[in-house]
């Protein structure tokens, strides 16, 4: 039995266990007649943090594991073995702003703490009124932010544990909601050639509701009649919204292992409830640990989905005289009509 032929019923074995689950977990369901997108709030906890899993297609929840598993699968974190960090800074749709700062420490037999902080910035805008088209003198702007602490542990050679737990606040202008969300992963090893099975479930928690002075008007209860109190204090009364629930499964293994070269593929299904099921694919090609080339596609069988084609490639280098070693990685994603997102991870391994 070859691998890729196992490689194949498990894949399929566990795409069927996806496409299974509405009728076990009654939060994520789904109508075939209705996507449900847009109902959730925090869309930018959807975003890949880094141009390693980007380029793969986003099909990183089984890869053997580096600091970016927080945000894919945080069981994967517990293959870190020195202290790593992660840094992006970039440009997303429509000039808003991304920006990512992650720590992984080590402490030997307790297991791997991750700390990481995700924010996502609408450039400030001036405020304009019917009366005053031109502005009134006055800028609003708009900011999420996640911040996380993660733990994860190895409690075998084969099986790793880990988990996130976060403050999520959204805020525009004099408004904000915010509230605290878990994720929870699993990575196995299996004795079929080594290869990763991974689960995750991401952002579970309260719904979020936008508060603050925004909302505070002043009214007439009763216009029609002179002579009582014209102005009561009153507030918008906003919905409840809740976090965009995701659960992945993944496989991933290597193709290819001879000398110092490396293909590695990893494959991803999705159950979002906020969306239709999808799957994403992904490869990379090591020359070395050094210098690498990624290939994939994103949100596979999902209809009218701008996000799709994935690029990418990267370059780690041991800095002379130093046990520290550089990690820059690059991915291009084609977004359809909306046009297409570079994006770049400077890191290190301490």
């Amino acid at each position: 039995m070859t691998k890729l032929f196992l490689t194949s019923r498990i894949v399929i074995i566990l795409i069927i266990m996806l496409f299974q689950l509405n009728s076990i977990f009654g939060q994520l369901d789904n109508q075939q007649s209705m996507t449900k997108s847009g109902t959730t709030a925090a869309q930018f906890l959807k975003i890949g943090v880094d141009a390693r899993g980007t380029g793969m297609g986003n099909a990183f929840t089984a890869m053997d594991g580096d600091i970016s598993s927080m945000f894919w699968n945080a069981a994967g974190i517990a293959n870190v073995k020195r202290i790593e960090t992660l840094f992006v800074n970039n440009e997303w749709l429509a000039g808003v702003g991304f920006q990512y700062l992650g720590f992984a420490f080590p402490l030997k037999r307790f297991g791997v703490i991750g700390i990481s902080i995700t924010s996502l910035t609408v450039p400030d805008t001036r405020v304009r009124t019917i009366t005053q088209p031109e502005g009134t003198g006055e800028y609003w702007g708009a900011q999420d932010l996640a911040a996380n602490l993660c733990f994860a542990k190895k409690l075998s050679d084969k099986f790793n544990i880990g988990g996130n737990i976060k403050y999520i606040q959204q805020s525009i202008w004099h408004s904000q909601a915010n509230t605290i969300a878990l994720d929870l992963g699993a990575l196995f090893i299996t004795p079929f050639d080594g290869i990763r099975l991974g689960a995750s479930l991401s952002n579970y928690g309260n719904d979020l509701n936008m508060t603050g002075r925004d909302q505070k008007i002043s009214v007439d209860p009763d216009p029609l009649n002179q002579g009582n109190v014209e102005f009561v204090n009153s507030l918008y009364e906003t919905d409840a919204f809740p976090l965009p629930l995701i659960f992945r499964v993944g496989i991933s293994g290597d193709i290819l292992v001879h000398k110092k070269n490396r293909l590695s593929y990893g494959i991803d299904a999705l159950h979002p409830n906020d969306n239709t099921e999808s799957v994403n694919a992904g490869v990379e090609f090591s020359v070395g640990e050094t210098f690498f080339l990624r290939g994939g596609h994103a949100n596979l069988f999902r209809e009218n989905s701008e996000e799709g084609l994935t690029l990418g490639g990267g370059f780690h280098y041991r800095l002379w005289g130093t046990q520290t070693i550089l990690k820059i990685d690059y991915s291009y994603v084609n977004f359809g009509r909306l046009n297409y997102v570079n994006r770049v991870s400077l890191g290190f391994i301490l």
